[in-house]
């Protein structure tokens, strides 16, 4: 049964914002290159081209990575059906990885299965070379914005 969840109002901009490559991304996405290739109602994409850098010495991609795309897809996807200063915090997802990673480029697919004021649970799809070589599903939390500490 493929029924399409019940997602809160999906915001274009912050969308466009996430596929606007003038925007520089900061921290571990950019360390290895994840670049956001579709934002849609409840679904988004990220792909990673293998590098050097992200190999193990038997010339496959390192498991570390690919949970890293998976953890940063399944956030992201998230942010356009949430309310501004709202952030999603991962608390926990599983990784089945299937076949090594040794080249091209690796492609996840994260949808959003079900999303409420609080939560959400995502899955993702993880390919390269068009062979499925991972699959995840976790949930995140929807964390309300800081208020300013009080200068009292």
């Amino acid at each position: 049964m493929d029924l399409p969840p019940r997602l809160p109002p999906f915001d274009q901009d912050v969308a466009r914002r996430f596929l606007d490559s003038t925007v520089p991304s900061s921290g571990l996405p950019e360390f290895l290159g994840l670049r956001t290739t579709l934002v849609e109602p409840g679904r988004l994409r990220v792909e990673l081209l293998v590098a050097p850098k992200l190999l193990t010495r038997f010339g496959n991609m390192h498991g570390g990575v690919l949970s890293a795309l998976c953890d940063h897809a399944l956030g992201l996807v998230c942010y356009p059906h949430m309310q501004s200063g709202q952030w999603a915090a991962t608390t926990e997802f599983k990784l089945n990885l299937l076949t090594p990673v040794s080249s091209g480029t690796v492609v996840a697919e994260a949808r959003i299965i079900a999303m409420t004021r609080s939560t959400a649970v995502v899955r993702i799809d993880i390919e390269n070379g068009g062979r499925a070589c991972g699959a995840a599903q976790g949930t995140v939390l929807i964390m309300q914005p800081r208020l300013p500490k009080s200068q009292d």
